[in-house]
Formats: C-alpha cells, sequence, structure tokens
C-alpha cells in the first residue's frame, strides 16, 4: 500500500485541526454523568461497527444530525439519561443497564 502523498496528507492535518476533540470525563464525575458517558459510548460503538456516518444514524433515529454530533461528542451536560436511553433502545431493543 503506497503512502499518502503531500496532498492528503495537509488535508487530512487540516480536517483534523478543525475537529472538537472527545472529551474525557472528570474523576469526580456523578453517577448520572458516568451513564450518560457510558450510553453515548454506546452510539460511538454502533456507528463504527455497522460503518454508518453520523447522517445516516440520524435519520434512523429520527434526529437532527447536531444533536447526534452532541451525543458521539459526548456533549453529556446537554442530556438526561432517559433520553438517550429512549435512542439508544431504538438501536438495541434489549439493552439491560446495571447501575451498580
Amino acid at each position: 500500500m503506497p503512502l499518502p502523498s503531500k496532498k492528503e496528507l495537509n488535508r487530512a492535518r487540516k480536517k483534523l485541526a478543525s475537529v472538537e476533540p472527545t472529551r474525557g470525563l472528570p474523576e469526580d464525575a456523578s453517577k448520572a454523568d458516568q451513564l450518560k458517558y457510558e450510553l453515548c459510548k454506546q452510539f460511538v460503538i454502533y456507528l463504527r461497527k455497522h460503518g454508518m456516518t453520523q447522517k445516516e444514524l440520524a435519520e434512523q433515529l429520527d434526529m437532527e444530525p447536531a444533536r447526534l454530533n452532541e451525543i458521539v461528542k459526548y456533549r453529556i451536560e446537554l442530556f438526561a439519561v432517559d433520553r438517550l436511553l429512549d435512542c439508544l433502545e431504538k438501536l438495541k431493543p434489549n439493552i439491560r443497564v446495571t447501575v451498580a
């Protein structure tokens, strides 16, 4: 497999520079925030596993693409647990959540 050209590398660097980094979870996060973070992670896993774009998944969930983007960027402060669970349940009807 040949290496990417300088033009392709520059294009990739430019695209990466404009991407907002994924948010980490603070060590002192509440149990609710930890749960929301784990729920958001399930959407990212689903996207990768199924090779879908965010737009395709947003359409499947009947959701605005911008809202799905907030989920996959772990913007947990914008969502309630029940909203994330409702959306995730559409993808995984038999989902089980255990709270310890």
